[in-house]
C-alpha cells in the first residue's frame, strides 16, 4: 500500500525536535540559524520572521551539503538550525532531510508562520526574494 503525504509529515514529526512558536522566538533571540522555506510568493503574502534565511525547499539539500557545489554559508551541520514552511509539514520533511544529512542539532516550528502568526508573533517584509 502507498504511503501518503500525510504519512510522510506524521512520520518527519515522530522523528524530529517540534517547536511551539514561542520557543521558536527564543531560538530566534539566540543562536540558530532560522531558515524559511516557503517559495517567494509566500514571503512577499505573509511576510518572514526577522533574520530568517530564505532557502526555497526545493534548494535546501543542495544548500545545506557542505560537500555540495551549490552550500551556502548560512548552513553548517554544528549549528542549531530551526527550519520553518506555512503550516509545519515541508519543514518536518526538511528537518529529516537535514538530520539525514548529519546535522545534528536541528529542529521545526510545528504549524508554521500561521502558528507564529496566530501566537502573535511580528514578521517583517521580505529583503529579496
Amino acid at each position: 500500500m502507498p504511503t501518503t503525504a500525510t504519512q510522510l509529515v506524521a512520520a518527519a514529526k515522530s522523528r524530529v525536535e517540534n517547536l511551539a512558536p514561542d520557543q521558536t522566538a527564543q531560538e530566534a533571540a539566540g543562536d540558530a540559524v532560522l531558515i524559511d522555506l516557503r517559495e517567494s510568493a509566500e514571503l512577499r503574502n505573509d511576510g518572514m520572521i526577522e533574520g530568517a534565511v530564505h532557502a526555497p525547499r526545493g534548494m535546501l539539500e543542495f544548500w545545506a551539503d557542505p560537500d555540495s557545489p551549490y552550500h551556502r554559508p548560512e548552513f553548517d551541520p554544528q549549528q542549531r538550525t530551526v527550519l520553518y514552511c506555512a503550516s509545519g509539514g515541508r519543514s518536518a520533511l526538511a528537518a529529516q532531510t537535514l538530520a539525514e544529512l548529519g546535522y545534528t542539532d536541528v529542529a521545526h516550528l510545528d504549524g508554521g508562520i500561521k502558528a507564529w502568526k496566530q501566537a502573535g508573533h511580528p514578521t517583517v517584509a521580505p529583503t529579496a526574494v
